[in-house]
């Protein structure tokens, strides 16, 4: 069976359970993949075990071959060292479990399951070390072993002094270390030389095996790698495969096998902005194979047979195991073992037995006696049944103590993420010390002398990488991440391990969301109730202690003070809970808390500026190295965004669209730098700068919600310029960064806009815009190795000219609208088109509202010239083309209302050109000329199509009122001016008259008096002007007219109409006495003349009655006068506090007297012309009520020439006596009732 990865157990049958042991499969059954565990019952005491083979490269189990008694061991059998599909690879399982663990062998698993590692498994490493561990209180053997904790999970590696040492003696590597453990541990050290007995055991076991496996079946020479166990050489190192130390930097390549056993995730994995799988990088700095797909490089291959996610109680721990499985007879998993009859079985025997059998599942135990190597029996021992032997009684409740203590002891003092610590107990010694192998490290001169950097480097980095390529992981794994990224950059060179660094810098800058919604920044809290920044900070750090103190530095002369925790006495170990860690290492650790969008924005930058040297530094180096072959692609398991494709013909209209916007400039599609396309480099200097582009524009769009709009320009300058130098070095354009483009260049002009209308704050925005800091001078350096950055210059000039402003905002939204024509940008982003497009519809508002502001400037300018000048209109047809591509915009999305703005806007406009035309003439022989027509038809049109637009006012009320407004407006004027200002030259005074009559009149039908609203007394004052006007006309015409009588009679009639009318709306109307007294005077004056064209006295006195009501009626006219001129008289004695709000305009004195004095005449007049006819008529009859009549008037007469006479009445008490006589005339009845 080849390599293969399984999820289950190797799984012994459930018939065994009668039997009280484990569930095995059936004999002849191969291993197959199983979830399920089993529970061990052993001596009374129970212990919870269970194991999954999560990877096995053993064949099927076949049954051992039970050599006949007095079988010699000492002859070699004629297979012996020859390669065996029975026993696995050579070199691997030949000498059994007694092959010794390479260095990095736990570095090996954890990166083939990297999933386990910093998560759910609390312990990687050898089974050999696991044993070794949980009998150091039986055994006086020494313990040296290197402890590394990435996340919750600890690495455990042999640290082999001796092999360790001998390196140091030959290279130099190690001789801090060597000095250390001379002065403190053992001042006498030498090199300890294996015992002759020591490799006959090993022959002899190595012998047993081959003779067990059945016959030889297709042996192969064994590779020359593979030395004797005899061999008993000075120099021989410990075991046949030659595990040794690699140099800290210079680790030599070995034959590549095949990458297959060991590539965990060989299908892509998401997402693909995971930049920089450690496993793929190119080769660099001599560490070639570190990188290959497989981690094959010496010491760092998972070359375990089998790799065990073995639950001891409540400890999970990740093991590899070499330990040959048998089947045989009734048990198809068994474990052989060959035994010196001579020498009983001692507990250290035993539990290494019981433990390789619990870690492998296997629950039958056959060993083998012999004496002298001459074979004397078999015995079969049931795995639970281990604990019970005679000479090896333990307890496996203690071993599970000394487990879940050392576990406790480890996990409380390795706290520092990518510290190598060192387990050390001295052979013969009860005390077990911790060190911290880095902090040791770091006091010599290289503090990279630490064999172990690189490979913890890399674990880190894998951890982190493979946590954020899951998706269904969320916030909570972020400070986790971090925390393992950051400490992976700690460890490495950075001249040294550039494409790490650049990569675990850009994934730091990834864990920052630039695109979360502004709401949820107040809500955004620690993902953990501490707010710490992770579980690595400085007060972590410190060595806790349990209650009992019981590892703690302590002042005992005979501690160490340079070890991190020591344990008294490997007798500790076995009491229960003695180590109970309270310094438990948090499974996730919180993420910094950015209070807002701009610190996490700064963040993101400086992990993007740390990406960006890295690559720079690497690409100065190399280019003075020979590439490695220009034909090969490096396999990398990242992808540049743009490597997923784009719609053909991309780049091409996006070249065409830089060179319309004059950013495209010669040469601007290479590196400056000399980054080759697909290079490491170049993929990772675009995913950096696509990142800054974007923490740019988000920094650009917080700063402009600030209103630092300075500030905002500056940032999407710098977002523009990053995007720039993307085009310039990206072969392969995506759609999506084509669309951050578009997002940029509308936010560009958004910030252009803000700035034309706030240009009162010019020079603090000058000062905010030219501010630049460090990093982002920094950052901009990296940018200008690659490109000038002058593609979108024109779109970030901060101008004083608001023209110009206005220009560029405009262009800036063209541009971005027109980025959105390429591919299908436009229908995969609908609501970023349609703010675009309404951003363009506004910007064109605003323009056409500018330039129509200059040509009313000018036209107001213009006193002597009377001819429209060009300039003018020029103004004009800016100001209408604006317009016009503004409706077109809104209309192309469906935006009724600010389209019906727009044509309201152009239907100002043109009332501007009639009002240039009409000041062209002379002011005494001034008509209302065609060109006015015109221009205020084509307004009136516009308003009309904006009517049109909104359909109902429903739609949206204020626009629709709005709109009704201005469209009445320009009726009123054209009516107005044709009546003010006749053509007569052109046209007959009844055509003008019924022109202005129909103006008028719809004038007054969009002119809304009943809709309470603030425009509704603007609207009665307009509605009462009208009729006053139409009255006004009318009165006129009867004057002027002869002839038709029916016309004459019409026109009285509409006169009449049209004064009560407008009586009617100017009483409503608090603020316009002056208007009410004008009309009703004219009222009088018409009734006036009427009485002119009546023969009868009665007619006369009838109309005179009439006349001298409307005179009466008056008197709320002057009440309001009155009013408002005691508020003007006890002003100045209030302190001359300023009129409130809502006060009405003040009073027009000159024209209050210039009424005054006609209103005085005209009663005067009247109450004359009733005293004679009253008189006249006296004389001919009789009547009591004409008497009264005529006397009261007479009375009223006579005060009023009195009054009239005092010319040094003032005007408010001219008011009282007419206010007093009015009072009189309405009591007294003013003529025939």
């Amino acid at each position: 069976m080849g390599d293969s990865k399984e999820a289950g157990a190797e799984c012994p049958p459930a018939g065994a359970a009668a039997r009280g042991g484990l569930g095995l499969l059936t004999q002849g059954e191969s291993e197959e993949p199983s979830a399920q565990g089993s529970a061990l019952f052993l001596g009374g005491n129970e212990v919870k075990s269970r194991a999954v083979v999560k990877y096995s490269s053993a064949p099927p189990r076949t049954a051992f071959a039970r050599l006949e008694e007095k079988t010699d061991l000492k002859l070699p059998p004629a297979n012996w060292l020859r390669e065996s599909a029975k026993l696995g690879p050579a070199g691997t399982t030949i000498l059994g479990n007694s092959k010794k663990s390479k260095p990095f062998s736990s570095f090996g698993m954890a990166y083939d399951f990297i999933d386990s590692v910093g998560n759910d498994v609390d312990v990687v490493s050898d089974s050999e070390n696991i044993k070794k561990l949980l009998k150091i209180p039986y055994s006086k053997s020494h313990v040296s072993m290197a402890v590394h904790r990435i996340g919750r999970t600890l690495l455990l590696d042999e640290l082999d002094i001796q092999e360790l040492f001998m390196r140091s003696s030959q290279t130099g590597d190690w001789t801090w270390l060597k000095e250390f453990y001379q002065r403190l541990i053992d001042q006498k050290w030498q090199r300890k030389k294996k015992s002759k007995e020591h490799w006959y055991q090993k022959a002899i076991l190595s012998k047993f095996l081959y003779y067990s496996i059945n016959g030889d079946g297709a042996a192969q020479p064994v590779p020359s790698t593979a030395e004797q166990p005899e061999s008993s050489s000075s120099d021989q190192t410990n075991d046949s495969d030659g595990a040794s130390w690699p140099a800290p930097f210079e680790m030599p390549s070995s034959v590549s096998e095949d990458p297959s056993a060991s590539s965990q995730g060989s299908e892509p994995l998401e997402p693909s902005y995971i930049v920089g799988h450690v496993a793929s990088a190119p080769k660099e700095q001599n560490l070639t194979t570190l990188f290959n797909d497989g981690e094959n490089s010496q010491g760092l291959k998972n070359d375990f047979v089998r790799n065990i996610l073995w639950t001891f109680e409540d400890i999970h721990m990740l093991v590899g195991s070499n330990m040959p499985i048998f089947g045989g007879g009734r048990y198809p998993a068994v474990s052989l073992r060959l035994r010196d009859n001579n020498k009983p079985i001692n507990v250290l025997t035993g539990i290494d037995y019981w433990l390789d059998n619990l870690i492998c599942n296997v629950p039958e135990l056959v060993m083998c006696f012999h004496v002298n190597g001459i074979v004397q029996k078999y015995e079969m021992i049931k795995t639970e049944e281990i604990p019970n032997l005679e000479n090896s009684n333990f307890s496996t409740k203690v071993i599970k103590d000394i487990a879940q203590n050392i576990l406790s002891f480890l996990k409380s003092n390795c706290t520092k993420e990518g510290h190598t610590y060192w387990l050390f107990k001295a052979s013969g010694s009860d005390i077990v010390k911790l060190y911290d192998l880095t902090t040791l490290c770091e006091e010599t001169e290289d503090k990279y002398q630490n064999p172990f950097t690189m490979p913890v480097a890399i674990l880190l980095y894998k951890v982190a990488c493979n946590m954020m390529m899951k998706k269904n992981q969320n916030k909570k794994h972020y400070g986790t991440i971090r925390t393992l990224l950051l400490n992976c950059v700690k460890l490495l060179d950075k001249s040294r391990h550039p494409q790490i660094i650049a990569s675990a810098n850009y994934m730091l800058s990834e864990l920052f969301q630039l695109d979360e919604p502004k709401k949820e920044e107040s809500s955004e809290s620690p993902l953990n109730e501490n707010s710490d920044e992770s579980y690595s900070e400085e007060e972590e750090e410190m060595p806790d202690s349990d209650e009992n103190g019981s590892y703690s530095t302590s002042s005992d002369p005979s501690d160490d003070n340079k070890a991190v925790a020591i344990i008294k006495s490997v007798g500790e170990l076995s009491v229960p809970e003695k180590y109970k860690s309270i310094h438990q290492i948090r499974p996730s650790c919180t993420f910094p808390v950015c209070h807002d969008t701009e610190e996490r924005c700064r963040l993101v930058l400086s992990y993007v500026l740390e990406g960006l040297k890295s690559v720079d530094s690497s690409i100065k180096k190399e280019s003075d190295l020979p590439a490695a072959d220009p034909n090969t692609p490096i396999p990398l398991k990242y992808e540049d965004e743009s490597t997923r494709g784009g719609p053909e013909g991309l780049e091409k209209q996006m070249a065409l669209f830089l060179d319309k916007m004059g950013s495209l400039q010669k040469g601007n599609y290479s590196s400056q730098s000399g980054m080759i396309p697909g290079s490491w480099q170049h993929k990772m200097k675009l995913q950096l700068i696509l990142k800054s582009s974007k923490a740019y524009y988000v920094l650009s769009d917080a700063a402009m919600s600030l209103q630092k709009y300075g500030r905002a320009l500056r940032y999407i300058k710098l977002a523009l310029q990053s995007h720039d130098t993307y085009c310039c070095l990206c072969t392969n354009m995506l759609s999506e960064v084509l669309l951050f483009l578009s997002q940029y260049l509308t936010l560009c002009g958004d910030i252009q806009l803000m700035l034309a209308q706030n240009a009162n704050n010019r020079a603090a925005h000058l000062e905010e815009f030219n501010y630049q800091t460090k990093e982002d001078q920094e950052i901009l350096h990296s940018l200008h190795r690659e490109s000038s950055c002058q593609g979108f210059a024109w779109a970030t000039d901060l101008s004083t000219d608001l023209e110009s402003q206005l220009s560029v905002s405009c262009k800036c939204y063209e541009a971005a609208n027109e980025i959105l024509q390429f591919s299908d940008l436009k229908s995969q982003n609908p609501e970023h088109y349609v703010q675009v497009l309404k951003r363009m519809g506004n910007i064109r508002n605003e323009m056409g509202v500018f330039y129509m502001n200059q040509a009313a400037a000018l036209q107001s300018e213009r006193v002597v010239s009377k001819s429209v000048s060009t300039a003018e209109q020029q103004l004009w047809k800016k100001s209408f083309s604006c317009f016009e591509k503004g409706i077109h915009n809104f209309e192309s999305i469906d935006d009724a209302t600010n389209a019906a703005l727009l044509l309201c806007n152009t239907g100002r406009l043109m009332r501007i050109c009639a009002q240039a035309h009409c000041g062209a003439g002379d002011e005494f022989k001034r008509e209302f000329s065609p060109e006015e027509g015109l221009y205020y038809n084509k307004a009136v049109d516009y308003y009309l199509k904006a009517l049109r637009s909104l359909g109902t006012r429903d739609i949206h009320p204020a626009v629709w009122d709005s709109v009704n407004w201005e469209l009445s407006t320009t009726y009123f004027t054209m009516a107005t001016l044709q009546q003010d200002y006749a053509p007569l030259s052109r046209k007959a005074q009844e055509q003008i008259e019924k022109e202005v009559s129909e103006a008028m009149m719809k004038s007054l039908k969009y002119c809304d008096v009943d809709s309470v609203s603030a425009r509704q007394p603007l609207c009665q004052y307009r509605a009462a002007t009208i009729h006053h006007r139409l009255a006004s006309m009318y009165h006129s015409c009867l004057r002027n007219q002869v002839g038709d009588e029916h016309l004459r009679k019409q026109h009285r009639v509409l006169a009449d109409l049209h004064y009560s009318k407008a009586v009617k709306l100017f009483q409503l109307l608090k603020d316009a006495p002056c208007e009410l007294l004008r009309v009703q005077l004219e009222r009088v004056a018409f009734a006036e003349f009427q009485m002119t064209s009546q023969n009868s006295n009665v007619g006369k006195l009838k109309t005179l009655s009439g006349a001298l009501d409307i005179m009466v009626r008056t008197k709320h006219a002057f009440q309001l006068i009155r009013k408002e001129l005691v508020e003007e008289f006890d002003q100045p004695k209030s302190d001359e506090s300023p009129p409130a709000a809502d006060s009405s305009p003040s009073l027009n004195r000159e024209e209050v007297i210039k009424l005054l004095s006609i209103f005085e005449s005209r009663l005067s007049f009247l109450l004359l012309q009733s005293i004679k006819l009253l008189s006249s008529t006296k004389k001919k009859t009789s009547n009591t009520d004409e008497d009264g009549v005529l006397k009261t008037n007479k009375q009223i007469y006579s005060q009023l020439l009195r009054a009239t006479a005092n010319k040094n009445a003032t005007l408010l008490e001219r008011i009282d006596v007419l206010l007093h006589l009015l009072d009189q005339l309405a009591r007294g009845g003013g003529g025939v009732q």
